[in-house]
């Protein structure tokens, strides 16, 4: 292995010093590794045999994000959809934004940290290519479509996240001990020049066999239209415009190529989110993959979302701690009210295939008068047993249950979760969102799972595509697209819910579309970058108006909250800290 190098003193920091060595230790899931004994740096990028295993780090720092706890609560938390489980404070700059400023208990810290490594390294690769030795001209044009690939996908996370802050194309190898801030329009400069390489020269998935998670030519495509979107709302008028048409564009060129990009809409979306479909999974543009063989795996942690939305359910009457309904003991996040009212179950087949509201017995129980007494039943449920595998233990839902007293099996319904006014009740359980589940990991107490994070998919293509047409005021085409994905949620049994759930130009707006990305996208590290997007009216007092009012428990939320903080640490390192400047709001 390359050993990292060692930093000569605890002040030059992130912003100062991004020698690529400092990355090029971590493999890459499912990538294999070239390390030939005691070679530098320079002389493993030097060889296309090293070039690629510089590559492969460079795919490395996306696993800190996309399947663990920074990643979901920098994309997900803080917004309408999820709060705190048991109203608790973990990681509550992040998910109340209480005390998020730039000292010490600053939780961005890490992803601040690996986004820039990842940057250096993609940096390095690209401006050393043209001495790696390669002789197959279109080999050296995909490794380089990769880097730029990673390089835009890493800096669309620090540009969204951070704003416009240094934008580096050099690879840096001593420490800077200046930076100097570029616009925002700049970073969407490289990474839609980045991208379009990436897309002219990256292969089908097909072309990479067991290595599938690599980037590949619908990765790009995909990704282009994300960004195009994104940068669309950083400009007014006819630039806004064409920005947005170019979005429009792309999504439009991944969903009429999709069979020669060799992807597709799964069926149904319970089909889309069934552990069995998960590895090359045909929906997705883009995964983060996780092995079963934990010695090449990022860490040992894997992918860890299905424990961050999970319910409590193990010590209930019938029930005990299983593969089937996940390891409890790390759960973070709970579903708001809002939410959950934004589904209309009994026509959106999405709310059953993202919310679990049954748990049957997995063990033998008979109600005794104390546990009857204990769970506040009536005397009628005495001697009632419940059988494991047939009868039901729990029962956890979003609507009001009379007479729960009566019921043999726990109820936890919308009273008993959230007061009248959408504040969670302190302590409450919560209905389980069940997307990411992994019932194959090794053992019922076994924390990692081994599930591909799907960072992109199909779906997301059509509804950018519907998110351009309406801001280029053709709603109607909006609700095509959006009518497409309607379609396949809509429940088709024992009544078919499909006219139920076409939607026409009238429906469509600002509040429909990001309420409708909510139902399909939830969970997928894309909530708090789509109201930083599209709430940014009123100098950023859309984007507080609208969480407050969709989650009352986040009281704390300020228009500066659409960018994080510098972790003044990282400031402390420059010797032009007040020319480089922190973020507004966090000063």
């Amino acid at each position: 292995m390359i050993n990292r190098k060692k930093m000569k003193t605890k002040r030059y920091l992130t912003l100062s010093c991004l020698a690529a060595g400092m990355a090029l230790t971590i493999s890459c899931n499912k990538l294999e590794e070239y390390n030939p004994s005691g070679a530098t740096a320079d002389a493993v990028w030097s060889t296309p045999e090293g070039f690629v295993t510089n590559v492969n780090a460079a795919y490395s720092e996306q696993r800190a994000w996309y399947g663990k706890e920074d990643g979901i609560f920098m994309s997900e938390s803080g917004t309408d959809l999820w709060f705190n489980r048991d109203k608790n404070t973990y990681a509550a700059q992040l998910t109340q934004y209480a005390g998020l400023t730039p000292l010490q208990g600053n939780p961005v810290r890490a992803a601040w940290r690996d986004l820039w490594k990842a940057i250096n390294i993609c940096n390095a690769g690209i401006n050393r290519i043209n001495d790696a030795g390669f002789t197959n001209q279109a080999e050296k044009n995909r490794r380089e479509g990769e880097l730029r690939f990673l390089r835009a996908f890493y800096y669309w996370h620090i540009v969204e996240s951070f704003g416009g802050v240094m934008l580096r194309t050099e690879e840096t190898k001593t420490p800077l001990l200046t930076a100097k801030r570029s616009p925002v329009e700049d970073f969407y400069n490289l990474i839609i020049s980045d991208l379009e390489f990436a897309a002219a020269n990256l292969p089908l998935q097909s072309f990479w066999g067991n290595e599938y998670s690599r980037a590949s030519r619908k990765s790009a495509m995909g990704f282009l239209a994300r960004a195009l979107l994104s940068r669309a709302y950083y400009s007014t008028g006819a630039e806004a415009q064409t920005y947005f048409t170019r979005a429009r564009d792309a999504a439009k060129a991944v969903i009429d190529n999709k069979a020669a990009l060799e992807v597709d809409l799964w069926t149904s979306y319970a089909d889309m989110w069934n552990p069995a479909n998960n590895k090359r999974n045909k929906e997705a543009l883009y995964v983060v993959s996780n092995s079963t063989n934990q010695a090449i795996n990022y860490d040992a942690n894997g992918n860890r979302l299905y424990q961050v939305f999970q319910a409590r359910y193990n010590g209930k009457p019938g029930l005990v701690q299983s593969l089937e309904y996940g390891f409890e003991n790390s759960r973070r996040l709970m579903p708001t009210l809002s939410f959950l009212d934004y589904f209309n179950e009994n026509i959106d087949s999405r709310y059953d295939a993202s919310f679990q509201e049954v748990w049957i017995a997995n063990t033998n129980f008979t109600w005794t008068a104390s546990l009857a007494a204990t769970h506040r039943k009536d005397p009628s449920v005495i001697g009632k047993v419940i059988r494991a595998g047939i009868d039901t233990a729990l029962f956890i839902t979003k609507k009001i249950v009379p007479n729960d007293r009566l019921k043999p099996y726990i109820v936890i319904d919308r009273d008993s979760v959230y007061n009248a006014n959408g504040t969670i009740i302190t302590g409450a359980d919560h209905i389980n969102f069940k997307k990411f589940r992994d019932p194959d990991r090794t053992a019922a107490n076994a924390q990692p799972g081994f599930k591909d994070v799907i960072v992109m998919r199909l779906a997301e293509m059509y509804l950018i595509a519907a998110e351009a047409e309406w801001k280029l005021n053709n709603p109607s085409a909006a609700a095509d697209y959006i009518n497409v994905l309607r379609t396949r949620a809509a429940k088709k049994t024992p009544v078919n819910q499909t006219a139920a759930m076409q939607v026409s130009a009238t429906n469509i707006n600002e509040d429909f579309i990001l309420k409708e990305r909510a139902r399909e996208l939830a969970g997928e590290h894309l909530r708090w970058f789509d109201l930083k997007r599209m709430l940014g009216a009123n100098n950023g007092q859309a984007f507080v108006d609208f969480i407050k009012a969709q989650n009352p428990d986040i009281t704390q939320v300020q228009p500066f909250h659409r960018l994080r903080p510098i972790r003044q640490e990282e400031l402390n390192a420059l010797l032009n800290a007040e020319e480089f400047g922190q973020n507004p709001g966090y000063n």
